[in-house]
């Protein structure tokens, strides 16, 4: 993996405010844009990164934007609208932040006086709708989200907002992550924190319905299908993804922790964002956690782990008795989010790789987890599987210890953002993985993973900063990677800043490019939709 170096900075302009358009614009395009492509690549992440003379502070805070790149006739155009979240809309009126984000903390009204800053105080805290991470669908809609417990929904033609959901009103959860499981037929899975039984905290898998018949929404039909106890009572895991296979949901519970005590107290007293309400607990380590899906039910088995932060999960599947378990993992308790303030990103290169050498290490690893455990076993490790060096050994408690397969590994080099063939292999026995490679934290590659054979792929080109790759299967598809990855690229040197580059998804070389006039800012995650 030759790595490049990033001295003129050029990963600063990901972090720059831009405008939305009010039409489309052409794209130049090199090479041959592929013609099943025909519908859009949708994409989301922030836009605005300050409001007047207020800044927003962390990678996780700037206003919404969504991006569309339209295929037709092997021509591309491109779109782009600032989401109108209440956030945003407030924050344009009233030329200030208005509604705290996750790393910027909305001071009080300045126009209000003593008393009805103290009754708003009392109305409780004004939770974000700044869905800046992700876009899916819900029966024949389509959200865009964040981690909270409001979703908006998009018009993805026009990218007009339609309007603002919340989870709270439907389901017992505090809110979902940005990371739905959905299945061929259009069922979304999802978790989230919860009031469990007994005032204590706990986990709940909520189920919505695909396409009512009678074209209700399947929001209103939304259930919660199982829950997961919360090791501390009253401060639960971050939870950004999970694992599904066909018949099991995979949740992986990590030592950082939302002190909700200091959420719900200190918040409007004294100037505290989401951020400041995270703490690790240095003594739990991991716990790996199991529910059967169909009927919803909570396996009480104590798998244990070394600690780990954690993400993004790549796939998981059944496989003779066992749960073989992807994941992106970041080594220790600390929390990643602490490296990625803004000011931290737009340093000069430097001072980008000095910070990122205290993070915490990134590791693709592959975890298994035994489903049948008996007592007699314990000392002796439990994995059968030819294929894998994971282990799973039981303690004299009863509790089973996992040590992962390292799939990848190397210095401050994360393979982040991964995609796979979901349609045909999410949940299921697979190959390859496809992710955004961050070269401390700076994403400057898109690479390929054999999780098989550890066999890896590299695409990078010099000062160029690409966005997490979709995978799009080619319509007469044999091989699992029969295909294209699709990946926003910041070009900022070129003569056109940014271009949407296709690639083939067997070795990563280039089938063609589609060259913009604009900048385009760090965008999360996103979708295809044909």
């Amino acid at each position: 993996m030759s790595l490049f170096e990033h001295p003129a900075g050029g990963y600063r302009k990901l972090f720059e405010t831009c405008e939305e358009l009010s039409e489309t614009l052409p794209t130049t395009v090199t090479g041959r844009i592929p013609s099943f492509l025909k519908g859009s690549l949708l994409r989301l992440g922030p836009g605005l990164f300050e409001v007047g003379d207020e800044p927003f502070y962390h990678l996780f805070d700037g206003q919404a934007l969504m991006h569309k790149f339209d295929f037709k006739n092997g021509q591309v155009t491109y779109f782009r609208k600032f989401i109108r979240t209440d956030a945003y809309v407030r924050a344009i009126t009233e030329k200030r932040v208005v509604i705290t984000e996750f790393g910027t903390f909305a001071y009080p009204d300045p126009c209000k006086n003593i008393f009805s800053r103290f009754f708003t105080y009392f109305q409780g805290v004004e939770v974000t709708d700044n869905c800046l991470v992700n876009v899916y669908p819900i029966g024949e809609d389509y959200y865009a989200v964040t981690e909270t417990n409001y979703i908006t929904k998009v018009n993805t033609d026009t990218l007009e907002t339609l309007k603002k959901v919340d989870m709270c009103s439907y389901v017992n959860i505090n809110g979902v992550t940005a990371h739905p499981h959905i299945e061929r037929d259009g069922t979304v899975y999802n978790i989230g924190n919860c009031m469990g039984k007994g005032a204590s905290l706990a986990y709940n898998i909520v189920r919505i319905p695909p396409t009512q018949k009678d074209k209700s929404d399947p929001i209103d039909k939304s259930k919660v299908v199982v829950q997961f106890p919360s090791y501390q009572r009253f401060k639960p895991s971050y939870v950004h993804s999970f694992g599904k296979t066909d018949n099991y949901f995979v949740f992986v519970e990590t030592p950082v922790k939302i002190n909700l005590l200091k959420f719900l107290s200190a918040w409007s007293i004294r100037g505290c964002n989401y951020m400041d309400c995270f703490e690790s607990n240095e003594s739990q380590g991991t716990l790996f956690h199991i529910a059967k899906k169909d009927p919803g039910e909570y396996i009480d088995l104590k798998f244990k782990g070394a600690p780990i932060g954690m993400f993004h999960h790549i796939n998981a599947f059944e496989d003779q008795g066992f749960i073989v378990v992807d994941l992106c993992a970041w080594k220790g308790f600390e929390f990643v989010y602490n490296y990625l303030w803004l000011a931290n990103l737009r340093a000069n290169w430097d001072e980008v790789k000095k910070a990122a050498m205290l993070a915490p290490q990134p590791e693709v690893r592959r975890y298994v987890i035994p489903l049948d455990v008996h007592k007699e076993e314990q000392g002796k490790n439990l994995v059968s599987l030819p294929y894998t060096t994971a282990t799973a050994t039981m303690y004299a408690d009863g509790s089973t210890w996992l040590e992962p397969e390292v799939l990848f590994s190397s210095p401050h080099q994360a393979f982040e953002f991964p995609q796979i063939n979901y349609k045909r292999y999410g949940g299921k026995n697979y190959t390859y993985a496809y992710a955004l490679g961050l070269n401390h934290f700076i994403p400057d590659r898109i690479c390929k993973l054999n999780v098989k054979t550890k066999e890896t792929w590299v695409w990078q080109e010099p000062d160029s900063y690409p966005s997490e790759p979709l995978f799009v299967q080619t319509p007469d598809a044999v091989d699992e990677d029969d295909g294209v990855l699709l990946t926003i690229v910041a070009a900022p040197g070129a003569q056109r800043p940014a271009y949407l580059l296709i690639l083939n998804a067997k070795d990563l070389s280039e089938v063609a490019r589609a060259e913009v006039e604009c900048t385009i800012p760090v965008t999360f995650h996103g979708m295809y939709k044909p």
